[in-house]
């Protein structure tokens, strides 16, 4: 019986496509994940001006301004009289006389445009208001940037730190087998584990101010920062830098700093409440519009025939009066005193800003410079030759060429110059947040 041969099935290429994609899969979720382990300073600013209760408490009085545009606009309500104009108490004076009734409506009449006066200075108390919540946002922006930059140093300090603590035990654990063959006494190993506490105490300390640095990031929220963002670190990777020159940034300020605007939106305010004080100084004339109804009066006869009263018909009777009020108020000008003072107080305030804006813009500038270029030293020389002379430290020190004093002083120089540049690290974020904040510059 001829035996029928069964070719195999070849899966393989199905299986390479699936690995494929697989693989795609698992890198497309790692970089999700990578994506969202972290938060940038912008997203963590973004959630304060989301979330910041304080902010939501200024923003309340923007909708109070604006229902102050509604106040302003209100007319004066006219007013409604009704009732007895006359009525005879005793009756054998005047016998059969009628009861006198009347109803009229008064409607004060408002003078040089009052009424657009005040909707004008409430239009302009709304930006007045605005620009004070700008500003208000300015500030908390900026002081929630730098709890954010020292979450950062401080989680870099601590990595710092337990980095050396573990370059400590090692050299502990050097000593322990170098002790053991006879290499080292007794005391420079004590001195070695004396020097590793002295580490631990410090790594402790520096977690300690780390979680207190990320404890402040909640006060900034309006909620516990990891109702969230779950466990996200804060991603500390720098910034771009600001490439504008000095004069473009000045320009910049002047047109778009949250200060400026608010000195600018206060002296209008002002002029406004000018206005509206020399319109109220005008006075209202008030028209009066009235109706009298007589009834009719009927006749009274004696015994004899003969009619002993005065009748009369029906009578409704109709009447216009106009009250102006005597001006005797308007002698004194206390209240354009006040405004025109209040004005010249808000253009001296906004000379004041200009100059002061202008100021913080050379001085700001010239501070991220100098961070700038401090940091550049740092990356260009300093980290990598206390590095380097660190790691030489601790060849020599296992060759036995060095002392424990000499590993010592190059290991907590080494870390010296590690915090300080951390601490340059943090001065040029707040220098360049500081840049930011005082030139109205929005960040991509």
């Amino acid at each position: 019986m001829q035996k029928t041969k069964i070719q195999p099935v070849r899966v393989r290429p199905l299986m390479s496509c699936l690995l494929l994609m697989l693989l795609q899969h698992s890198l497309v979720h790692a970089q999700a994940n990578m994506q969202t382990d972290t938060v940038s300073m912008q997203q963590y600013l973004a959630a304060v001006e989301n979330n910041s209760l304080d902010l939501q408490a200024q923003q309340e009085l923007i909708a109070s301004a604006k229902a102050g545009i509604s106040i302003a606009g209100v007319r004066p309500d006219p007013q409604l009289t009704a009732g007895i104009d006359s009525k005879e108490l005793y009756a054998p004076n005047k016998p059969n006389t009628a009861t006198t009734s009347i109803a009229g409506i008064a409607i004060t009449l408002e003078t040089a445009n009052k009424r657009g006066a005040r909707i004008q200075a409430a239009e302009s108390n709304v930006r007045l208001t605005e620009a004070g919540v700008s500003a208000y946002r300015r500030q908390l922006l900026s002081d929630a940037s730098n709890a954010f930059i020292e979450a950062c140093r401080s989680a870099m300090s601590l990595a710092r730190r337990d980095s050396s603590l573990n370059a400590m035990r090692d050299i502990v654990k050097m000593n322990e087998t170098r002790f053991k063959t006879g290499d080292i006494g007794k005391l420079e190993l004590v001195q070695s584990k004396v020097e590793a506490d002295r580490f631990s105490m410090d790594v402790t300390s520096a977690r300690a101010d780390t979680i207190n640095a990320e404890a402040q990031l909640s006060n900034f929220l309006g909620k516990n920062y990891h109702e969230i963002f779950a466990d996200r670190k804060t991603d500390c990777s720098s910034q771009d830098d600001m490439t504008a020159d000095l004069a473009t940034l000045t320009r910049q300020a002047m047109e778009k700093r949250e200060d400026i605007q608010l000195a600018r939106s206060a002296s209008e305010n002002a002029k406004d409440n000018i206005e509206l004080a020399k319109a109220n100084r005008w006075i209202d004339p008030v028209v009066n519009l009235g109706i009298k109804n007589t009834p009719r009066v009927n006749a009274i006869q004696n015994a004899s025939g003969m009619v002993t009263n005065s009748p009369a018909e029906r009578s409704n009777a109709l009447s216009l009066t106009v009250t102006i009020p005597i001006p005797f108020s308007r002698t004194q000008s206390g209240e354009l005193s006040q405004a025109q003072s209040a004005l010249t107080q808000a253009q001296l305030q906004l000379r004041s800003t200009l100059m002061k804006a202008e100021t913080e813009v050379r001085s700001s500038y010239l501070q991220y410079q100098a961070a700038l270029q401090n940091i550049k030293n740092y990356k260009e020389h300093v980290l990598d030759d206390s590095e380097r002379l660190l790691q030489g430290v601790r060849t020599s020190y296992r060759k036995g060429a060095a002392s424990m004093l000499e590993l010592l002083n190059a290991q907590r120089n080494a870390d010296e110059i590690y915090q300080a540049y951390l601490q340059a690290e943090a001065t040029l974020a707040i220098a360049r947040i500081k840049l930011q904040q005082s030139t109205a510059y929005q960040p991509k």
